[in-house]
């Protein structure tokens, strides 16, 4: 690891902060120092100075150009923020009055560090922070760490996929003993973390590691609930398992979706990241999905007089499960909407293809149906399929749901580049038909607008003696 003054002297942030808060007395700390050390992007700076916090931040916004506001009145917390939100620095007032003090608070050793910005002094780290970075362990700080604030767990996951550490035994056996606290974590920094987590490369390992801990369990228990229902002979995994498989062919799917999707993969993947809400694209997003497109399995298994293994509704029932999730875990509106029309339109790619080959209105229907999840949920079908691997499975219908995946994809980019209309407008109706305002009037647009797609009703006269003939 490189020489942190150096370090320091590369980052323009800390040049700034180091001239502005002369008078301060600042310690840069946490994770700040552990990224500078791994020579990672540094984006969030930690900043703690003896006392007048809110002075301080002031200064280091008014010497940046960026913007300061207050972050917590209890802990006495500033946030400046870049012009262009680049960075952000936060401020807070040393605790227990000194910073040894202050670092013995923190949650593990690589994040008890501290670097004086001013003068000669080199870097604090009394628990061995930089030697656990060297060695890539995550180690707590003892079990007050996780008193201190439950929600700890789920950062030593979250970091162990995010740093690719792992954790040593220790730290876990106290993570899986504090785990239930967590239910009494704000829950917007729950999802803070859930969602950093489900974002990584590595996102396998932090669930792993979650099921571990026992925060599945705990924080997901949709989820625990499928450990060991067994499926039909076309799964080849109960459905816990058969999620993460999910999961891991959507994770294939994002490194390379061109076997699959051809031409269109370029365009999918430039769709999936468009923004969605709580800062996550709609392919990061789409990942959660794959999570939860189950959850409603377990509730709904039923075995045949035939002995069939059945689960009837669990598409319905797990779109209405996952609404439950994100209220739990105060989600935006947009994402609980993605996440129960991905969960809920999840096999309908399925029943299609032994309608093979589709007419234009079968077409238009799928992709109505699914809006605004139609790619997104075509996408999660195909990562489906490819984790559905029992005895019973197929070559042949393995390609096939392939095959209609690449269409309806390529389907799919086209209707979101260019909506289809109908070929009239309702007032246009209403005056032409003698017909009265209400229901009847969407009920007709719609009927034309698939007419339209199908390229039954291109003309305006078309549509008209088309609309006639409905009534």
């Amino acid at each position: 690891m490189a020489a942190l003054a150096s370090l320091v002297e590369r980052s323009e942030v800390l040049r700034i902060a180091r001239q502005a808060l002369r008078e301060h007395e600042p310690h840069l700390v946490g994770g700040s120092v552990r990224d500078l050390l791994m020579e990672r992007p540094l984006v969030d700076f930690d900043i703690v100075v003896p006392e007048r916090s809110e002075a301080a931040a002031r200064e280091l916004a008014s010497a940046s150009g960026g913007h300061v506001f207050p972050l917590s009145e209890r802990f006495g917390a500033w946030r400046v923020l870049a012009r262009d939100r680049s960075w952000q620095a936060d401020l807070t007032p040393v605790r227990e009055g000194a910073i040894e003090a202050d670092l013995a608070l923190r949650d593990f050793t690589i994040n008890a560090m501290a670097f004086p910005l001013l003068g000669d002094e080199e870097l604090l780290d009394p628990h061995g922070g930089r030697a656990d970075i060297e060695a890539r362990v995550l180690r707590a700080l003892g079990e007050r760490s996780y008193r201190d604030d439950p929600l700890r767990s789920l950062r030593l996951a979250r970091l162990a996929c995010e740093l690719e550490f792992s954790a040593e035994p220790e730290t876990k056996r106290l993570a899986a003993k504090y785990a239930g606290q967590i239910l009494g974590v704000a829950a917007e920094r729950v999802f803070y973390e859930l969602r950093r987590l489900i974002v990584t490369e590595d996102v396998m390992t932090g669930l792993a590691l979650m099921d571990e801990i026992r925060l599945v369990e705990v924080l997901l228990p949709e989820l625990e609930t499928q450990k060991g229902v067994e499926q039909n002979p076309y799964h080849h995994l109960d459905v816990w398992g058969h999620t993460l498989a999910v999961l891991e062919s959507l994770l294939q799917l994002e490194r390379d979706p061109e076997p699959v999707f051809g031409d269109a993969a370029q365009a999918v993947t430039h769709e999936l990241e468009r923004p969605l809400g709580d800062d996550l694209t709609r392919g990061q997003a789409l990942r959660l999905g794959a999570l939860l497109h189950d959850i409603g399995k377990p509730a709904t298994r039923r075995v045949s007089e035939e002995g069939r293994i059945l689960f009837w509704g669990h598409d319905q029932l797990g779109a209405e499960m996952s609404k439950a999730i994100c209220q739990r875990l105060r989600t935006s509106v947009e994402l609980a909407e993605f996440l129960s029309g991905l969960v809920r339109h999840h096999l309908r790619l399925g029943f299609l293809v032994h309608e093979r080959p589709l007419s234009r209105r079968d077409v238009y229907r799928y992709l109505r149906s699914c809006e605004p999840v139609e790619l997104e949920v075509t996408v999660l079908s195909v990562a489906d399929r490819l984790a559905t691997l029992g005895e019973r499975t197929r070559e042949a219908a393995v390609q096939a749901h392939l095959t209609l995946a690449r269409q309806l994809a390529a389907e799919a980019l086209s209707w979101r580049a260019n909506p289809q209309q109908a070929p009239i407008r309702g007032d246009e109706l209403i005056r032409e038909l003698g017909l009265e305002p209400g229901p009847r009037i969407g009920e007709l647009l719609e009927l034309l607008r698939e007419a339209a797609f199908a390229g039954e009703a291109s003309s305006r006269e078309e549509a008209i003696e088309l609309a006639r003939q409905a009534l």
